[in-house]
């Protein structure tokens, strides 16, 4: 028997056309220029539920086992250890079904994590205040230079060219329905202008390294009034300098690498902390500790900024709610690792990665892209395609790298963190030494 996902049948979508003064679908939808019509789409036949289960085991059967595989991709995603403890926490019952928290007397035990969450986000960052997270760190990017437009009263956004290309999309894409125009500068040539609200600058940047002389690129932004937006990878501040020891006003990040899988790409988590003067330009939602009537600790939700508590013109953001099961996963995540455990996995991936790079540089015909400092990814120059050398990668069991050939020549990004051990690495250099003398 076919089931369709949909159960109205042709005389309910009748009178709900009906209801609403319209005599067919078309109609309804008439309004809508004919070149963005996509029209009759091809789809296959419907599928029972058992025909459906077997057709998704037969694909799913066709994935390489993630375990079995090493794997060296990174470009934003990364494959960090996960403590079992993370899975077991956020798999209770009161969590997996947690959205928000709105009424504070039955949501405590929520609200409280959330408040755990935000004073971990501003240790790990050095800032004043930290928000309930954002959907993702590319969201969160851009909810922070819309926030500096608002701030500043200016009206034109800059960028570092090292962005993640994908983050510098959503940044665009936010700022055009503000009217907001953006500037995408090089590092060695900063261009700001009394008209820029921030510079967002990441740290490490796309390609794994980090800014040189990131403090003469924060006096050069503050000399022109704007705020200064960096984009860090949490992982890397178990080793490096946080954001706020070197005058960032504004910082975000992607939280995915803090106790959640890759899960394909996603629900993930963005970070988001500030200096305290722009409390309440911050977006997202923010939880407080306070006391009740009988002096009590008790959590709820504060300097509520959002459309839905506020009028809409008033609002600091439309944002409705954040990835809390993901924020939950992050904070036991954090506070199972602590200090020093969040330092050794960053220590690992530096040292791991810099041991791969190391062997990998000495091979015939490669050589690494760049000599500034990196963290756990860094660009080598392939004598062959990248393409073709991750096909060959994949042929021997491998998972390569991403290819960034648009971007360097012939350059192959590698990520390496502390779930890559010393065979793995040894077998992708042996790998890409036969590679490199076939090309």
């Amino acid at each position: 028997m076919t089931l369709p996902y949909i159960a109205n049948t042709a005389a309910d979508r009748q009178a709900m056309l009906a209801a609403i003064g319209v005599a067919s679908v078309e109609e309804l939808f008439a309004d809508i220029p004919a070149e963005f019509c996509i029209g009759e789409l091809s789809l296959p036949p419907a599928l029972s539920e058992p025909e459906l289960v077997r057709e998704l085991s037969a694909l799913a059967g066709r994935n390489r086992p993630a375990d079995g595989m090493p794997c060296f991709l990174g470009g934003g995603a990364y494959r960090h250890f996960i403590p079992s403890v993370v899975g077991e926490v956020i798999g209770r019952s009161e969590f997996a079904t947690a959205y928000t928290p709105y009424q504070a007397e039955i949501s405590q035990g929520t609200l409280q994590t959330i408040f755990e969450f935000q004073s971990m986000v501003c240790e790990l960052t050095a800032m004043d205040v930290a928000n309930a997270g954002m959907y993702d760190g590319a969201s969160a990017l851009a909810e922070a230079c819309l926030m500096a437009a608002a701030i500043s009263g200016r009206r034109r956004i800059a960028l570092l060219s090292t962005l993640h290309p994908h983050h510098q999309a959503v940044v665009r894409t936010y700022a055009f329905g503000r009217g907001l125009a953006v500037d995408v500068m090089p590092p060695d040539g900063l261009a700001l202008s009394e008209e820029h609200a921030c510079l967002a600058v990441p740290q490490p940047n796309f390609f794994g390294y980090f800014l040189p002389d990131v403090e003469a690129v924060e006096r050069a932004v503050h000399a022109a009034g704007a705020l200064f937006i960096v984009s860090a990878d949490p992982i890397s501040l178990g080793l490096f300098q946080p954001p706020g020891e070197y005058g960032a006003d504004v910082v975000v990040g992607e939280g995915q690498s803090l106790g959640s899988p890759l899960n394909f790409g996603g629900p993930y988590l963005g970070l988001f902390a500030c200096r305290q003067q722009y409390l309440r330009q911050m977006p997202g939602r923010i939880v407080g500790r306070t006391s009740d009537a009988q002096g009590r600790t008790g959590y709820v939700l504060t300097i509520q900024t959002r459309e839905q508590h506020i009028r809409r013109e008033r609002a600091t953001s439309n944002i409705c709610t954040s990835q809390q099961l993901v924020a939950l996963a992050a904070t036991v995540y954090l506070a199972a690792m602590g200090k020093q455990g969040l330092r050794q996995v960053a220590e690992l991936c530096y040292h791991k990665a810099h041991y791969a790079a190391q062997r990998i540089a000495q091979l015939p015909g490669y050589a690494l892209a760049f000599d500034d400092l990196f963290f756990k990814e860094f660009v080598v120059r392939c004598p062959r395609p990248p393409s073709e050398v991750n096909r060959a990668l994949l042929e021997r069991g491998i998972g390569g790298g991403l290819d960034v050939s648009q971007y360097v020549e012939d350059g192959l990004l590698l990520c390496v963190t502390e779930m890559n051990t010393r065979q793995e690495i040894d077998r992708l250099v042996e790998a890409l030494a036969e590679i490199g003398g076939g090309a």
